[in-house]
């Protein structure tokens, strides 16, 4: 049975055992954490297809270097070569808030996340809720850094974009 099936039954019962209950928030609440949780899963297993189904067509996604602004395609297009080689990446989520505008419609989130090669990560985004579901109109990497550390790795980020930038015409 296909994956995407199988995520999106699983999100649709528990979101219809809630509704039953009576808590609307706590069903979106569980969809919205099954549409994050999706993403990782998808990223990890190099299943391109679903991962990107999970994008709204106008999604934007940021990566950890300040030129990673990618549309869906563009992003599509950086991926596929690891992707096709059944190359993805792996990040485990470790804490993790939801939050919702007030008619429900859209809902931000923040997530702490652990990747071998990176550390500590956080992600944040946005998703809107559309008749395919929830899906991603924005998300954010990035590594965090320690305040205490944050003056170093500045000045070293600012000598790299110093010797990297192309002189003025």
């Amino acid at each position: 049975m296909n994956k995407r099936v199988i995520v999106i039954g699983m999100a649709l019962g528990l979101a219809a055992t809630m509704l039953v209950a009576g808590d609307h928030r706590e069903a979106a609440m569980a969809e919205v954490a099954v549409v994050l949780n999706t993403l990782h899963l998808a990223a990890s297993e190099a299943d391109g297809e679903l991962y990107f189904s999970l994008f709204a067509e106008d999604a934007g996604f940021m990566g950890t270097d300040a030129t990673e602004r990618w549309s869906v395609d563009e992003f599509k297009a950086f991926a596929e070569p690891y992707f096709s080689q059944g190359r993805g990446w792996t990040y485990t989520m470790k804490d993790r808030n939801i939050f919702f505008s007030n008619d429900g419609s859209t809902a931000w989130f923040d997530e702490m996340l652990w990747n071998a090669n990176y550390g500590t990560c956080r992600g944040t985004g946005v998703l809107v809720h559309t008749d395919d579901g929830w899906k991603f109109v924005q998300y954010n990497l990035t590594i965090p850094i320690p305040n205490d550390l944050a003056g170093d790795f500045t000045d070293r980020i600012k000598k790299f974009e110093k010797q990297t930038q192309e002189p003025a015409k």
